[in-house]
């Protein structure tokens, strides 16, 4: 195996591992679409998707709550 192809193994990133690091850390998709005739706009779509796991969004929480309970 050639020096190339054992870099390239190493920076490929299984998808288990994909999926573990945007629950960890989160991740926000956004994007805008717009529909229009003749240069008219008829209808306007907005999203906005937060991906996470349920513990990481309850981390800020936990800390707000540890540090309002400490003296």
């Amino acid at each position: 195996m050639s020096m190339s192809e054992q870099q390239t193994l190493k920076q490929q990133v299984t998808l288990l591992e994909l999926v573990d690091r945007v629950l960890n850390k989160g991740v926000v998709v956004s994007g805008d679409i717009t529909l229009s005739v003749a240069g008219v706009d008829l209808v306007y779509v907005g999203l906005r998707v937060l991906l996470s796991s349920v513990a990481t969004l309850e981390e800020p929480r936990e800390r707000i709550s540890a540090a309002g309970a400490a003296p």
